[in-house]
């Protein structure tokens, strides 16, 4: 089977094929890479090797790994996929770890997600943070489904909340963090997006306007109501746009602390904080 799948991807062009085979077969077989070596004398049952078959001309056609298995590792946790979130990649752990380098481990803070998608940056400070509580956002129902899904399996459901709104307009209270990822992509740049992105990713979860910082501008101005004296705001942003959002948030009376780079060394998250007076 691995090297049925192997010579499928490697006709197709993908990159690493037996690399890639062996992570779709392990993934589908629920076994991690250890356990699929363990098991290469397991007789699959004709049911079995028609499924792979189907996965492989699938990831062979250029549909993202995660999506077929409908999953993603993200920082310390595992978070299940639906076609209504955006699938999260590395670049947004650079939100967490900003976050997490500002606020003590222990510390009972109320965290606001907008944007939450999958739940991803939500779940992953919930998962690093045992005394702190928060709440996701997002404009689809779908979204905010998954995310509380993922919540619940991950055993985090007692600690957050998920509801549909316009970004931060129907919340009352004020939180001690506020964290963002929200679509970022210009309008007219979205038909040059990966096919890996551009045909599975939700386009609401991508599209951010004729310049790609319309969504800045609303979370910017319900920021001074969103968070509590001193909060820390942390938005992850797209290449180019570390300094235009700076402004955006900076013209609201928050103060920009910190441009953080992702580990390709782009500047990937702005971090800002409300005066504590």
């Amino acid at each position: 089977m691995l090297a049925a799948t192997s010579a499928i991807l490697a006709h197709a062009g993908c990159p690493a094929p037996r690399r890639r085979a062996r992570q779709l077969i392990a993934g589908a077989l629920g076994l991690d890479a250890a356990a699929l070596l363990g098991a290469s004398d397991k007789a699959l049952a004709p049911a079995e090797v028609a499924r792979l078959h189907g996965l492989a001309r699938r990831l062979a056609g250029g549909e993202p790994l995660s999506r077929i298995l409908g999953r993603r590792a993200f920082w310390e946790i595992e978070l299940h996929l639906s076609p209504d979130v955006f699938d999260p990649r590395p670049d947004s752990e650079t939100v967490v770890e900003a976050v997490l380098a500002r606020v003590e481990a222990q510390a009972a803070v109320h965290l606001l997600d907008l944007g939450t998608g999958s739940g991803c940056l939500l779940l992953a400070l919930l998962s690093a943070l045992p005394n702190a509580w928060g709440v996701g956002v997002d404009r689809s129902w779908g979204a905010a489904v998954t995310a509380r899904t993922n919540a619940r399996r991950l055993g985090l459901g007692r600690r957050s909340g998920f509801i549909v709104g316009d970004w931060g307009l129907a919340l009352g209270n004020r939180f001690d963090v506020v964290v963002a990822n929200p679509p970022y992509i210009a309008t007219a740049d979205l038909a040059k997006l990966p096919p890996e992105v551009r045909n599975y990713d939700p386009r609401a979860a991508l599209d951010g306007g004729d310049d790609g910082l319309e969504a800045y501008r609303s979370i910017a101005r319900q920021l001074p109501l969103l968070l509590a004296p001193g909060g820390l705001f942390v938005a992850e942003v797209g290449d180019g746009q570390a300094a235009p959002v700076a402004a955006i948030v900076a013209a609201v009376g928050l103060t920009i602390s910190a441009i953080e780079p992702d580990l390709a060394g782009i500047a990937r998250c702005v971090v800002a904080r409300k005066s504590p007076d």
